[in-house]
């Protein structure tokens, strides 16, 4: 006699299926936030101004490095939309593509510690135990340090480069994505489609894969939306200590670290790179909040 239960999809990519046809949902209720559209159109833009950066920025070759010391620092002009640096460098262009790296290790950092600790936290969820204990107390010693001093502290050890503060930061990131995701699962693997799943005998890493990481993914993806801006923070706090990005490539924080010397003499120097780092992290935080909004069902209820 054959039994059907019910709850168990038929199809293996069925619950990432509905993930995906509930997309354009998502989007049409997060147009109605105009603050999180609005943000959304300014990471747009600084994104885009990074991909093509080497063609939009007016002095590329300023923009890389090389000095122009007969108009240091010469105020905003026609020549120069947001004026010079110490060197007589063209700012609009190194802030232009200086947003290459800035963006990159937000991104990176952020996508590379939701891809580890996701699973992570997924695997100690469902399988508790000793698995769950070992994999939980690896992530609290990482929690016991505050995040910047452990970037700060590992890409000290492994010399200042931007390869080296994106993995230091990432190893400060991932452990906040190993909670959220075992506190999901804890609550996900009592659920009855997997208790059915394993009741027919469904290897435990296909239900992790089929139907908890799915169902995952919406509070990974609200705090990694949150996150990134943070990351950003933290990178050019790296490269601002002189330990991220190295001189002469730019950088909005070793920009900022320059730029101290010369508040006086040229503080719009100091303001741009300042306001560019400022309004990318707020408009992330910003975003974040409206998907946040849109992903929560009682607030959809009640919207």
């Amino acid at each position: 006699m054959t039994v059907r239960l019910e709850g168990i999809p038929e199809k293996p990519r069925t619950a990432w299926s509905a993930r995906f046809q509930e997309s354009g949902l998502m989007w049409r209720a997060l147009r109605r936030d105009r603050l999180a559209v609005l943000s959304l159109v300014i990471i747009a833009i600084f994104i885009l101004g990074a991909v093509f950066a080497p063609w939009l920025a007016p002095y590329p070759d300023q923009g890389m490095g090389k000095a122009n010391l007969k108009e240091k620092l010469d105020p905003p002009s026609s020549a120069h939309l947001l004026g010079t640096d110490d060197l007589g460098r063209d700012l609009l262009s190194r802030m232009i593509l200086g947003s290459r790296p800035s963006l990159s290790i937000g991104l990176f950092v952020v996508g590379l510690a939701m891809l580890i600790g996701t699973p992570l936290g997924a695997i100690a969820g469902y399988f508790g135990g000793w698995i769950d204990q070992t994999i939980m107390r690896i992530t609290d010693i990482f929690l016991s340090f505050p995040a910047l001093l452990l970037a700060i502290a590992v890409s000290a050890a492994l010399g200042a480069s931007f390869f080296n503060a994106m993995l230091s930061i990432t190893l400060a990131w991932w452990p906040w994505y190993t909670r959220l995701a075992r506190a999901q699962t804890v609550s996900l693997k009592e659920q009855t489609f997997v208790e059915a799943s394993r009741a027919i005998g469904v290897p435990g890493f296909t239900i992790i894969r089929r139907h908890i990481i799915p169902n995952v993914l919406t509070p990974a993806l609200v705090q990694a939306t949150m996150d990134i801006g943070s990351a950003i923070l933290m990178g050019a706090a790296l490269s601002f200590v002189g330990l991220g990005v190295q001189l002469p490539r730019p950088d909005w924080g070793n920009m900022l670290n320059v730029a101290r010397l010369y508040f006086n003499d040229g503080p719009w120097f100091a303001v741009f790179p300042g306001l560019a780092i400022l309004i990318v992290a707020m408009s992330f935080n910003l975003l974040g909040d409206g998907v946040r909004d849109v992903l929560d069902p009682q607030s959809r209820r009640t919207g």
